[in-house]
């Protein structure tokens, strides 16, 4: 039997409105994550934060840099999943020398919903990634993720739209 698993790519406070990088449309994203959230909770799915930190070995970065307020996961999302894993990444594949695939394993998870920020690049680089196909399927909730304009949103989905599930947050997964 199948069981996803929902993956909470980079909802931290650089991404958001006050911090270094804001993006668009943050609010209803933040509504559509918080809906996924439920969702899988209701469901006894896990949930996991995907937690992207700035390699301080590559110099400062723009933005989720290590002890900064902006590289925190955002409240909202902490308080809708206190319970969640956290993976740490230092790229934008959330496989990338993490331990998500074996944090995964462990929780017994035969499919990937990805959900978070940036579209065209975290979510895409995780949803593509080499160890991603180790999965049953990989589902994108597209009005679950932004990016900096609702163009580059929609032309990453369009993208990803040949190689993995496109749904909204409401449907059933």
């Amino acid at each position: 039997m199948s069981k996803p698993a929902l993956l909470l790519i980079d909802l931290q406070n650089d991404y958001f409105p006050g911090g270094a990088f804001a993006l668009s449309n943050t609010e209803a994203t933040m509504e559509a994550i918080e809906r996924a959230i439920r969702y899988a909770q209701a469901r006894g799915l896990p949930v996991i934060h995907v937690q992207h930190v700035a390699d301080a070995k590559q110099g400062i970065a723009p933005f989720f840099n290590v002890d900064t307020e902006g590289v925190k996961i955002h409240p909202r999302i902490l308080a809708a999943a206190p319970d969640a894993h956290v993976v740490v990444k230092h790229f934008a594949d959330s496989f990338e020398r993490t331990n998500l695939h074996s944090t995964l394993q462990a929780l017994g998870a035969t499919e990937l919903v990805l959900c978070g920020m940036m579209t065209q690049n975290c979510v895409t680089h995780t949803a593509l990634s080499r160890q991603a196909d180790a999965y049953e399927r990989v589902t994108v909730l597209t009005d679950a993720c932004t990016t900096v304009s609702e163009m580059l949103h929609a032309i990453a989905l369009h993208a990803l739209s040949t190689r993995v599930n496109l749904i909204d947050s409401a449907s059933n997964w």
